[in-house]
């Protein structure tokens, strides 16, 4: 099996790169994350013609989390559930879970789109991404618990590494690489979870996002921001991780590429 994740910037703006996407690399799971969509305005009438079953997440110009699946859906959950401690209202469509059925296991396949962050100075936006993070720490480690394969995939808003941006000095400051971000990350990992990419290679310059601006991607301007984790049980059938760059090259694209796994 493929599992793979994508921030596609918009379902609109990118709906004919997502199913050309889709027909070339064929994921039999796709997360999706910023699909910038209402529900019942997302367009999956094509992606469903494709062999899929979708299920979103959306929310009205902002945010929006979907996955694709060419298995059934057994269960969809929507929204990262609040802490008793949660001081932070929370509206936000940035969490969907979908549970499948894989030679007769459970199987929970998660796309989130964690919060930017950015600026740091404003606390409706950086406090809300470090207790959305202890939320996802929070999740993952009572799921842990139930010894069932998952998978935490999508868009972090962080830098885990020096090495997984083009120049830290540009980076430094902001939410995605201050030192609160990156410490809740590694503490989600140090729970017992795997990271896909960085468990099939060391390699420094892989990024999955360059901005628009500045020439950032014919420079290689880019950065590491989508990731997959999985529970242990999940690293069991895991077999290799790869980015899908070329897509970035593409008309009208993200400035997100896909990152996928084999599962077996």
């Amino acid at each position: 099996m493929k599992i793979a994740s994508w921030n596609i910037n918009g379902i609109k703006a990118r709906h004919d790169v997502l199913l050309e996407w889709l027909r070339q690399s064929a994921p039999d799971i796709a997360c999706l994350q910023e699909i910038k969509s209402v529900d019942e305005a997302f367009p999956g009438s094509q992606i469903e013609e494709l062999g899929y079953n979708v299920e979103t997440h959306g929310q009205k110009g902002f945010n929006g989390v979907a996955i694709l699946s060419k298995l059934p859906f057994d269960e969809v959950n929507r929204g990262l559930p609040m802490l008793a401690t949660s001081t932070i209202e929370d509206e936000q469509a940035r969490f969907i879970e979908g549970v499948f059925s894989v030679d007769g296991r459970v199987l929970r396949v998660i796309s989130l789109y964690l919060p930017n962050g950015n600026p740091v100075n404003d606390p409706r936006k950086f406090d809300y991404k470090l207790e959305w993070m202890d939320r996802l720490h929070a999740w993952a480690e009572g799921h842990l618990a139930l010894e069932e394969p998952f998978i935490l995939a999508g868009d972090y808003n962080v830098i885990p590494q020096n090495k997984d941006c083009w120049d830290p000095q540009v980076w430094q400051g902001d939410a995605l690489f201050r030192p609160e971000s990156r410490s809740r990350f590694e503490a989600l990992k140090n729970l017992g979870l795997t990271e896909a990419l960085r468990s099939s290679t060391d390699a420094a310059g892989i990024y999955t996002f360059w901005d628009y601006q500045a020439g950032a991607w014919p420079k290689n301007h880019g950065i590491r921001i989508d990731h997959l984790l999985l529970s242990p049980e999940a690293t069991l059938r895991f077999s290799g991780c790869e980015v899908d760059k070329y897509v970035r090259d593409w008309e009208k694209p993200s400035d997100h590429v896909p990152i996928w796994l084999e599962y077996n």
